[in-house]
């Protein structure tokens, strides 16, 4: 018996988690402590691909999905309480392409994303980085200052969203480190045009082996999602937030205040959404 998928449901719903989230993904060292009064800016380029739809655990024939993303990213590092700590202030960027559910060609909005801020604090502390502890708290708040249309397909979520995160680097010694992150997404129910939206809380786990050389890193990781099932009306849309993807870092410090790093990372199995077969990410850190 053929499958009828909810079209018109899919694509309304579709805007609350066209792309994964950008605003709390860890990369290799990023909870490293640094020196109170340093800046850093960050700019990253991302190109997404998909041909593969999932809903409810079931594909959706001719479903296809591109986008590009930019993300200013600018963090501040200080001090409160004793503990170091840092200032997170992230905004993304889309240019949302082509994309189809079904065959049917979808309307799409591009433009700036939903900011987030956010701040976090390292109660523990290694003595020796490269055998120590580091364990950093954090909480971040995302606002819905996006490009946002309930009919359209883009970054923008329409609803506010608190995201408390517990990230680990964990020294192993011979120039090998462990960096995880894990985190969990509250976004508020919202009404556009008379139309309930609701989206369940959405865990993600983010661990990775880094070995590091010098100024020269090479870094597997994998990251997990899981929970974000949608509603529309009250009514389940069959899209949720359960993704596992794998990721290949390298990154190089240029001089001590420059950094270049590049991401590739495929999709190994999705369920209520798009499977990323291509993701491709480059990255350009400035310490000031």
């Amino acid at each position: 018996m053929k499958t009828t998928y909810p079209l018109g449901a899919i694509a309304v719903s579709l805007t609350m988690a066209a792309v994964p989230a950008q605003a709390i993904d860890v990369g290799p060292a990023d909870y490293t402590i640094v020196p109170s009064g340093t800046a850093v800016a960050m700019i990253y380029y991302q190109r997404l691909s998909s041909d593969r739809l999932d809903v409810d655990g079931d594909d959706v024939p001719g479903s296809t999905f591109k986008a590009d993303i930019a993300i200013l990213r600018g963090l501040y590092y200080t001090e409160y309480g004793g503990l170091p700590a840092v200032w997170h202030l992230v905004m993304p960027f889309s240019n949302i392409g082509d994309v189809d559910i079904g065959t049917l060609p979808q309307d799409t909005t591009s433009g700036i994303g939903d900011t987030t801020v956010g701040l976090t604090l390292w109660p523990v502390q290694p003595d020796t980085p490269e055998t120590g502890t580091t364990l950093g708290l954090s909480l971040f708040a995302t606002a819905p200052t996006g490009n946002y249309d309930p009919t359209s397909i883009g970054i923008g979520e329409g609803t506010w969203s608190i995201t408390p995160q517990v990230g680990l680097i964990q020294g192993l010694g011979n120039g090998f480190y462990l960096d995880a992150a894990l985190d969990v997404a509250f976004s508020m129910d919202h009404t556009e045009d008379g139309d309930d939206y609701e989206r369940a809380p959405s865990w993600q786990l983010q661990t990775m082996l880094r070995k590091q050389w010098g100024p020269t890193s090479v870094t597997f990781g994998y990251n997990g999602q899981r929970g974000g099932e949608q509603k529309v009306n009250g009514v389940e849309t069959g899209l949720k937030t359960h993704r596992d993807q794998l990721r290949l870092y390298g990154s190089h410090w240029i001089d001590q205040t420059t950094q270049i790093q590049g991401m590739y990372a495929k999709d190994i199995n999705v369920e209520g959404g798009f499977e990323y077969d291509n993701v491709f990410q480059l990255r350009l850190v400035k310490v000031f």
